[in-house]
């Protein structure tokens, strides 16, 4: 059964494959798994449809027959789980894996989209950039640790991983605030993440979406 994904159909990142339906299609091309896609206005985000499959009226959703799935820590697992080629056979290092999913999702993004959040809707407040520098040294932290966990290796733990995927859409939200080039080994981390054929073809299917719509 072919699934199907919901993504933007005019989405607010402009065709840079930063909209979260990419790492579900990526995810889905790293294991040949075809699939269709609906495209949502924001207006129809907010309708009783939508919001029967996405409590919170966002994207992306998951369809596979009677299962629905929301969240892209959840739908890339299941879809890790599902298919081979995104976690390892073995049980010890699978767990590792998952977890760095989990880490990927709730220690390093958190402040990230905290920091883009914060140019959107606080930029009046007296307290703005205070609060930036904050968010900033709360990033540089967690990236110092990360890149001494990754060291020199060209993956998180041996090969790459779905913890991997999502670990370089999470980096990636940096693109333009100048922090993440100033940690050479998670640059080319995240250059080998996107250089990945399967990555490729996520982003060209979703940047055919942003043409298709301007």
């Amino acid at each position: 059964m072919i699934p199907t994904i919901t993504a933007f159909r005019d989405s607010p990142d402009k065709g840079r494959g930063l909209a979260r339906d990419m790492r579900i299609r990526w995810a889905l091309e790293e294991v040949g798994q075809p699939y269709a896609v609906r495209l949502v206005t924001f207006a129809e985000m907010r309708q009783p449809g939508h919001l029967a499959l996405h409590p919170f009226g966002q994207i992306p959703t998951y369809e596979e027959g009677e299962l629905t799935l929301f969240e892209t820590g959840a739908i890339t697992l299941h879809i890790a789980q599902r298919h081979p080629g995104l976690l390892p056979e073995e049980a010890v290092a699978r767990a590792r894996a998952i977890a760095w999913i989990f880490a990927a999702l709730n220690t390093i993004e958190p402040p990230i989209v905290e920091l883009e959040q914060a140019g959107y809707v606080e930029q009046d407040r007296p307290w703005h950039g205070e609060h930036v520098r904050i968010m900033e040294d709360r990033i540089r932290h967690r990236l110092d640790q990360l890149a001494a966990r990754l060291g020199d290796a060209d993956w998180l733990d041996g090969a790459f991983s779905a913890g991997d995927l999502t670990l370089v859409m999470v980096l990636r939200r940096l693109e333009g605030t100048g922090i993440l080039e100033h940690y050479p080994t998670l640059t080319a981390y995240v250059a080998r993440g996107e250089a990945r054929p399967a990555y490729r073809r996520a982003f060209a299917a979703q940047f055919a979406v942003f043409e298709q719509s301007r």
